[in-house]
């Protein structure tokens, strides 16, 4: 059975090359991702290479194999499942979910997260809106674009947060954004750097820089 360690890299290698559409994960990014030494980081990702699950190479960065990618998927799937267990059936808000979730994944077996899959209705999405992987490894392929792609007027449903920090999803809690929220953009200020939304009646303004973060669901 691959170690905690393992999982945790392999995860985490394969989310930064998700977000960067593919691209190999560089050394710093893991580094900084999981709070070690570049140096820590270099010895583990030999011990990956050695073991089939990532293709590194020095000053380029790495890759997982499809190996490591299919433990990395088994991994994102306990934790997203988890996440969205832990608020339908404990109540617990979704900036709490993440850290009790680091801890719960590499604690549970496939089989009981299975069941946790099966007991939920199989969720094809997180608190947060990432998208849960399939048993069979396969993942759900969301329709969703960017809040700032949307056209001044255009109707939208809030479906996924790339920034899932403490203090972003506080910002977006106070400003009565949560995953499965309608809206319709009103106006888009470039020059401003900012968007104005309005959500049930009441008109809201957030800039550029947090509304990219946001995907939406064109309604």
């Amino acid at each position: 059975m691959p170690s905690l360690t393992v999982e945790n890299y392999a995860k985490q290698i394969y989310q930064i090359c998700a977000a960067a559409g593919g691209k190999p994960a560089t050394t710093g990014q893991i580094a900084t991702q999981l709070g070690v030494s570049p140096g820590s980081v270099t010895s583990m990702l030999k011990t990956l290479s050695e073991s089939n699950l990532a293709t590194y190479t020095p000053y380029e960065g790495v890759k997982l194999t499809a190996a490591g990618n299919a433990l990395a998927l088994r991994i994102v799937r306990r934790h997203r499942l988890i996440e969205v267990f832990l608020v339908k059936t404990l109540g617990l808000d979704w900036v709490e979910v993440h850290e009790e979730a680091e801890h719960m994944e590499h604690a549970v077996s496939d089989l009981l997260v299975d069941r946790i899959d099966a007991y939920l209705g199989h969720p094809e999405a997180d608190p947060h809106g990432d998208p849960i992987p399939r048993a069979d490894g396969s993942l759900p392929e969301p329709d969703t674009q960017p809040l700032l792609a949307c056209e001044p007027g255009q109707d939208f449903r809030l479906a996924r947060v790339t920034d899932q920090s403490p203090e972003f999803l506080n910002y977006l809690s106070d400003a009565g954004l949560a995953i499965g929220t309608t809206g319709r953009l009103v106006e888009n200020r470039e020059e401003a750097g900012t968007v104005s939304i309005s959500i049930d009646d009441r008109e809201a303004t957030i800039g550029h820089i947090a509304a990219a973060k946001l995907l939406v669901a064109c309604v």
